[in-house]
């Protein structure tokens, strides 16, 4: 690339081009037929996915080359940010490489020949209880928090007990042969996760016209009378949104660092004027990647 695609001393000729990397085996958190593998399958279906008991071990499979990229949910509408992802991804050396963002559609899953009137117990993920309130209410049913929903299937099968049910995905009842007993059970249709595709080897796609793309990054402000305020000021005046801000607190409860997604290519002039201007203001300036904004997004 040119020196326009050079950022705050960052060139992103250090990232490979998209043909060659987009690996074939996923790593994810949970078990077969969670939410995170059916967001992987929709963007790859015919991409190998590999289940990891814990978020670190998920960031692990990719860095270790084990996995060639990970999927991990990043925010969702209602529950808000996955904080252990947040914490993990500064450290990672992991870049980003795309984002999808999926509709969470909740089912309640029991064994085959289960009447729901019959039903005592549920099992599921922290995020998915209470995103299905009405339901778990109207049933009265006894809540038993899971590492995942996909496992809360899984173990219901084991149970063997048809009084005790699962909240988790239509495809976790294909894998494990559990009954569909009652689909969109979500309190609220606009329940959305986001995902971030990870990869130890990073790229940044051609810059297209008439496409949008999110450039993200983490960055430090200086000890400066009003630096947050001076660095973003680049963003507005150079008309560049961002469209996510988040702090991150070191162990004093100061807000250490900022993490970002703004709207922008590298090649695109006021994106680097932008990042100029943060430079004054900001350091250990971390780029995660550039990479096609998902058409979700309503840019």
């Amino acid at each position: 690339m040119s020196d326009k695609a050079t950022i705050l001393g960052f060139s992103f000729d250090s990232f490979k081009n998209q043909e060659g990397i987009m690996g074939q085996t996923i790593a994810f958190q949970g078990h077969h037929g969670a939410y995170h593998e059916q967001a992987a399958l929709e963007i790859y279906p015919d991409a190998k996915t590999l289940p990891c008991e814990t978020f670190e071990e998920t960031f692990a499979a990719a860095k270790n080359g084990t996995a060639d990229m990970a999927i991990i949910a990043v925010d969702n509408t209602l529950a808000g940010r996955v904080a252990d992802v947040h914490r993990l991804l500064p450290s990672s050396k992991l870049h980003i490489i795309g984002e999808t963002f999926l509709p969470i559609h909740h089912a309640l899953l029991g064994l085959k020949g289960t009447k729901i009137k019959e039903l005592t117990d549920v099992y599921s993920h922290v995020h998915a209880l209470p995103q299905c309130s009405k339901v778990i209410h109207e049933l009265g049913l006894k809540q038993h928090v899971h590492a995942d929903t996909a496992g809360s299937a899984q173990d219901i099968l084991k149970m063997a007990d048809p009084t005790q049910a699962a909240i988790a995905s239509t495809l976790a009842a294909e894998i494990y042969g559990l009954e569909v007993l009652r689909e969109g059970i979500e309190d609220v249709a606009h329940n959305t996760t986001r995902f971030l595709f990870l990869s130890q080897e990073g790229y940044v796609p051609a810059h297209e016209n008439g496409k949008s793309y999110i450039t993200s990054f983490i960055f430090e402000v200086r000890n400066i009378p009003a630096a947050l305020y001076k660095g973003l000021g680049g963003f507005a005046t150079n008309n560049v949104n961002m469209v996510k801000l988040e702090s991150y607190v070191n162990e004093n409860f100061e807000a250490a660092q900022f993490y970002a997604d703004v709207i922008g290519h590298p090649e695109e002039r006021p994106l680097q004027l932008a990042m100029e201007e943060l430079g004054f203001f900001a350091k250990d300036v971390q780029i995660f990647g550039t990479y096609e904004a998902d058409k979700f997004r309503k840019i």
